[in-house]
């Protein structure tokens, strides 16, 4: 069993790594994410666009889709990074695939693309380097998820 605070910074720059892999010709926004498995094994995904733009996989779930078909299921953490200076979180769609495989507790690091920031001021919400801390209870709220397809029906 894996531990998120022992594997941040190998997270992040997994997040980092597969940022530069991105295939982002149209939008010029490449996004990194990274997905800590409970094994301790780091997933990484790009975003992938498409000229026909509803064919485009954001990296999120670039980083599931790979995970999920590796055989990993369960999840402590996942980092997301754009070359913004400010931290990006996951579009809609995504944080409901990451609701299909993680816990509402889930911590998501949403880090900025010019981190570590040394000249980052402490604020509530944030850590070391700029990353805003959240989880995905508070990026998704009142959530639909799998448990409830298995709750008894009128």
């Amino acid at each position: 069993m894996s531990t998120l605070s022992s594997q941040r910074e190998a997270l992040i720059r997994a997040a980092f790594e597969a940022k530069d892999m991105a295939y982002c010709p149209y939008s010029k926004f490449p996004v990194g994410a990274a997905l800590l498995t409970a094994e301790g094994d780091i997933i990484k995904g790009a975003n992938i666009e498409n000229a026909s733009y509803g064919g485009t996989i954001c990296a999120e779930r670039t980083a599931l889709v790979k995970a999920v078909s590796e055989g990993h299921k369960s999840f402590v953490a996942i980092a997301v990074v754009s070359s913004l200076a400010v931290p990006i979180s996951p579009c809609g769609i995504c944080r409901q695939f990451i609701r299909e495989f993680c816990a509402l507790e889930t911590p998501v690091l949403l880090v900025p693309g010019d981190y570590p920031k040394l000249d980052h001021v402490p604020k509530e919400g944030y850590s070391e380097g700029g990353v805003r801390d959240t989880t995905l209870g508070e990026l998704l709220p009142i959530s639909f998820g799998p448990e409830q397809l298995e709750m008894p029906r009128k």
